[in-house]
């Protein structure tokens, strides 16, 4: 029997999983109150904003995928930022940034994304006012909660960066200049602030209808007081980044005021009788297609799971679908990405005769017709492999994402990837609590790249939800932190629950790895040919095999790899199903 550290969660009326156990209670809570799982994935989102916010924040990102039962559809929305008006390759060049964008400081800031994606999709899918979903991260905020290591652990790490770049985040996250230790209560009182601008703005707005007090309430963001706060701290003030220098922001209120989170179409493969959805390449999510179909021309059923040639074969298609990330994936709003080729089958059976079953590629091999030339090479010894946002600061500094997912009764479904605004990167806005995320570092400064840097345009970014339906209906939605491993660590959940017939419990808890071959999306941006990473629960015996083939196999920690969380709909019984990765805070919860 396979390894399970909890049991599958099952309820009548909804479940929420989510990165944090208070996160999904506070879902859990609009279902009792009465709303759908969108009304329970924003509040979750919000909650987590507060609980992780050394993986998230309210300037950061939320890419979301839905499924309305009542429009009986699957819907994206597009919760990445956009790069300010002045955010131009030649004015970086200018400032001396010649190679990457840093990944921390003020120059990488977009227009956070996040609260305008939570507002789009309440407006559009939800039942709940604003003031009902985000109450349960007001209290957080303003009450506090409980400090748990993984925070403490990083507020430590990050200490010594705080005093020496980022003075305002001290009072928040250290007060006194020490790191509040397990067990202790932190209280984000600026933050509670913040929340409650958005809340009396809907609430003097609420004669006009719902929708548009919604939107009154997310004008006071990006058109009101927060966005003129925001501006005027980031531009007024310098902050030293990674590339040596101190930079300000170049964010306007004009930026804020422009700012829209779109409703859009998801993309979406077959595999094995169900439909898998995902966002558009203004992130990854399309590349977990691409490795599904060519997953799907082999037996995998057939192999032992995590045996030697399982884990060949899905490395090897990983390679493929990643070298074409690299090569064509953008803002489709400002370049024009072959999709409908790359995610065609026929695409598929081509590539997949390029996977040698007994020798593990170390070449970069995307598609034919790719007009980059960027391609990976060596990094420098100290910085290849450090899936980090910065490039000298210890990995437990750095900041991460988290994951949500809900469903209803009546089968809505939610998958939410927040990130983004990590404490780590950049310094907390005073009298707003929060500060500035930094994914723009995910820009290239290559002008012949799709990902290139423009005005106005979204960085591709890794975060990337996961929904799936069956026969036009409800079926599963899931995701997981992890950069440019999350469509790698979902990829394996998934096909342990469909290949391997594992219970949702069982594929998660799974030992998994993932592959380094690729360009790392973060500052430094380095590339590990032929490397992959697993966790050491992995057999040695597969191990020393996959060396044999030609892999460079380096173990990690026995629990340290993702935090997937999923939740599954049966149409057939009404039951809902969830399950939470033990490897962190994340939990689910059902009724």
């Amino acid at each position: 029997m396979p390894f399970t550290t909890r049991p599958v969660i099952i309820g009548t009326h909804g479940v929420v999983a989510a990165g944090h156990y208070l996160a999904a209670q506070a879902g859990l809570r609009m279902l009792e109150a009465g709303g759908n799982a969108i009304d329970a994935g924003v509040a979750t989102g919000f909650a987590l904003a507060v609980l992780k916010p050394q993986d998230n924040g309210i300037a950061g990102e939320s890419p979301i995928l839905l499924y309305s039962a009542e429009r009986g559809q699957a819907f994206a929305i597009n919760g990445n930022g956009t790069a300010p008006r002045a955010a131009t390759i030649a004015h970086l060049k200018k400032l001396g940034i010649k190679e990457w964008i840093p990944g921390d400081g003020f120059l990488p800031a977009v227009v956070p994304a996040m609260v305008d994606a939570y507002v789009t999709a309440l407006a559009a899918f939800g039942a709940l006012t604003l003031a009902e979903v985000i109450a349960p991260a007001l209290e957080l905020a303003e009450s506090g909660f409980a400090v748990y290591p993984e925070l403490h652990g990083a507020i430590v790490a990050n200490l010594p960066r705080w005093k020496e770049r980022y003075p305002t985040t001290i009072p928040v996250y250290a007060p006194g200049g020490k790191a509040p230790k397990v067990g202790e209560r932190l209280v984000q009182s600026d933050w509670a602030e913040t929340f409650s601008l958005l809340v009396e703005a809907e609430r003097k707005a609420a004669r006009r209808g719902r929708v548009a007090a919604l939107r009154a309430a997310r004008d006071v963001f990006y058109r009101g007081e927060i966005a003129r706060h925001i501006v005027q701290f980031a531009r007024d003030a310098e902050v030293m980044d990674a590339s040596g220098r101190a930079h300000s922001c170049l964010l306007t209120t004009e930026d804020f005021a422009a700012y829209s989170a779109r409703v859009e179409p998801t993309v979406a493969t077959d595999y094995r009788g169900l439909t898998v959805h995902k966002c558009n390449t203004w992130c990854q999510g399309p590349v977990f297609l691409q490795q599904l179909n060519l997953l799907e021309g082999f037996d995998l059923a057939a192999m032992r799971q995590n045996s030697a040639d399982h884990i060949h074969t899905v490395i090897e298609c990983a390679k493929l679908a990643f070298a074409d990330r690299e090569a064509y994936y953008g803002d489709p709003q400002f370049v024009d990405v072959p999709l409908r080729r790359l995610l065609s089958k026929e695409y598929a059976d081509k590539r997949r005769k390029l996977v040698d079953p007994k020798r593990a590629s170390r070449e970069d091999r995307p598609g034919k017709g790719s007009p980059s030339k960027l391609r990976p090479g060596t990094g420098t010894p100290e910085k290849e492999g450090r899936a980090s946002p910065l490039s000298d600061w210890p990995t437990q500094a750095c900041g991460d994402t988290t994951q949500l997912d809900a469903v209803d009764r009546w089968g809505n479904m939610i998958s939410i990837t927040p990130s983004g605004g990590w404490f780590s990167a950049s310094p907390v806005i005073p009298g707003l609590g929060f500060p500035l995320g930094t994914r723009g570092q995910m820009f290239s400064l290559d002008p012949a790249h799709p990902n290139r840097l423009q005005p106005g345009k979204r960085p591709r970014s890794t975060l990337t939800p996961s929904l799936v339906t069956k026969d036009g209906g409800p079926w599963m939605v899931f995701g997981t932190p992890g950069g440019d491993a999350q469509d790698q660590w979902t990829l394996q959940f998934f096909l342990n629950y469909v290949d391997f017939g594992m219970d949702l419990q069982e594929a998660i808890d799974a030992p998994n790895f993932h592959s380094l071959h690729f360009r790392n999306s973060f500052y430094p941006r380095a590339v590990r040919p032929g490397v992959m990473a697993c966790e050491g629960r992995l057999p040695e015996s597969v191990r020393a095999e996959l060396e044999s083939r030609g892999h460079t196999v380096e173990v990690q920690g026995d629990w340290v790899n993702g935090q997937v969380v999923a939740v599954r709909f049966d149409p057939e019984t009404g039951l809902i199903s969830g399950a939470a990765s033990p490897r962190g805070v994340s939990y689910c919860v059902g009724w």
